[in-house]
C-alpha cells in the first residue's frame, strides 16, 4: 500500500458553517450534495486503514500582516473580519473536525504548499498519495491538485467532498483537474 495522505482543505466556519461569513456562498451548494457528510465518511474510512489525516486551512494574523492586499480573493478578508487565526472563522468545521494525531497545515495563499509545511511533512513520512477535498473545488484543491502533480504526488480528487460557488463552477474545475489527477466519488475508493 502507497503511503498517503487524506487533505481536508479549507472546510473553516468561515466558508463552510450556516451561521459563517461565506454561508451564501457555499452552504447551499453543500447541503444539497452533503459535502460534510461524504467527508466525514471518508475521513472516517481512511482513518481506518490508516491513511494520514490532514487539515489546510487558510489564516491570517490578527492585525493581517501576512495577508496580501492585492489579492483579489484575500484582500477583504480585512475589512471583514474573516480567516483571522484563532477566532472561531478559522476552526475546522465541527462535522469534520480533526482528531488528535492529524496534521494542521496554515497557508496564506490559495496554494496549500505555498509557505506551508505540507511538503516537508510529506516528504518525512514518505507519502507518496494524495487524496483531496475541500472548498473551493476551483480553488484550493484545483491548485493543490495541480501543484501535487507537479511535485510528483499521485492525486485523487474526491469530486463529491468538494464544492463550489455554483454548481457550474465545481464541474468546471473538475473538467480540468482530469489533468492532473484521478477524480472519483469518495465512496467508490478502496483506501486499502
Amino acid at each position: 500500500m502507497k503511503s498517503s495522505m487524506l487533505l481536508v482543505m479549507d472546510m473553516l466556519n468561515d466558508l463552510v458553517h450556516e451561521d459563517g461569513a461565506g454561508a451564501k456562498t457555499y452552504v447551499p451548494l453543500m447541503a444539497e450534495r452533503d459535502v460534510l457528510g461524504r467527508t466525514r465518511a471518508a475521513i472516517d474510512k481512511a482513518r481506518a486503514t490508516g491513511v494520514l489525516v490532514g487539515y489546510v486551512r487558510v489564516g491570517f494574523a490578527p492585525d493581517y500582516r501576512d495577508c496580501p492586499a492585492n489579492s483579489p480573493i484575500f484582500s477583504r478578508a480585512r475589512q471583514n473580519g474573516l480567516f483571522k487565526l484563532g477566532a472561531w472563522g478559522t476552526q475546522v468545521h465541527e462535522r469534520v473536525a480533526p482528531a488528535d494525531g492529524d496534521f494542521d497545515f496554515i497557508k496564506h495563499r490559495v496554494s496549500p504548499f505555498y509557505g506551508t509545511a505540507l511538503e516537508p511533512a510529506l516528504r518525512a513520512r514518505g507519502v507518496e498519495r494524495l487524496y483531496l477535498c475541500g472548498v473551493s473545488t476551483n480553488g484550493v484543491v484545483h491548485t493543490g491538485a495541480r501543484e501535487a502533480h507537479d511535485r510528483d504526488y499521485e492525486c485523487i480528487v474526491f469530486e463529491d467532498c468538494c464544492a463550489g460557488a455554483t454548481q457550474d463552477e465545481h464541474e468546471s474545475a473538475l473538467r480540468c483537474l482530469t489533468r492532473f489527477a484521478a477524480v472519483h466519488d469518495s465512496a467508490s475508493v478502496d483506501f486499502s
